[in-house]
């Protein structure tokens, strides 16, 4: 079994539309997501939507490039090492 991870996720979603699919992606990940809070940034046009997981880096990055995937999103991760 693979050694389990903290991973930080930030991600941005340019167009609205695209939020549920975001947030459906998320929610097959549930199991492993600590913390997720999203904020609209009006000024900028966007929505800001950070996610803390615990998880092996291959879900993380599975996770990562599902959303990664959607246009109109952009996904950065990085990992605590803990």
């Amino acid at each position: 079994m693979e050694e389990s991870r903290i991973a930080v996720l930030a991600i941005a979603v340019k167009d609205r539309e695209k939020a549920m699919q975001v947030n459906e992606i998320l929610h097959n990940y549930g199991e492993h997501i600590i913390s997720r809070n999203g904020i609209p940034y009006q000024e900028k046009g966007i929505s800001i939507i950070t996610v803390i997981m615990d998880a092996p880096q291959d879900e993380v990055n599975t996770l990562s490039g599902k959303i990664g995937k959607l246009q109109e999103v952009e996904v950065k991760t990085s990992y605590l090492k803990i």
